[in-house]
């Protein structure tokens, strides 16, 4: 089983931001994939059902970037 996460963040100035966000949660070892879209503000990422949704949300409220929603879907 894997999750689906989507995180609504603020903040998201510049391509950079993109780059530092999804190279911190691509490091993180239950992530398999992640895609953090500029101008929806949005991050999506699948990741290992093991995984903590909560844990990413902190990674990325620590490089500075307020998440506002976090949805987490479990899939089949």
């Amino acid at each position: 089983m894997m999750q689906k996460i989507t995180m609504a963040v603020d903040q998201l100035t510049c391509p950079s931001c993109l780059t530092k966000i999804q190279t911190a949660l691509d490091q993180q070892t239950t992530v398999t994939s992640s895609k953090v879209l500029f101008n929806a503000g949005k991050v999506k990422l699948t990741a290992t059902d093991d995984a903590n949704p909560n844990e990413f949300k902190k990674i990325v409220e620590q490089l500075g970037y307020p998440v506002t929603n976090l949805k987490v879907k479990e899939l089949a």
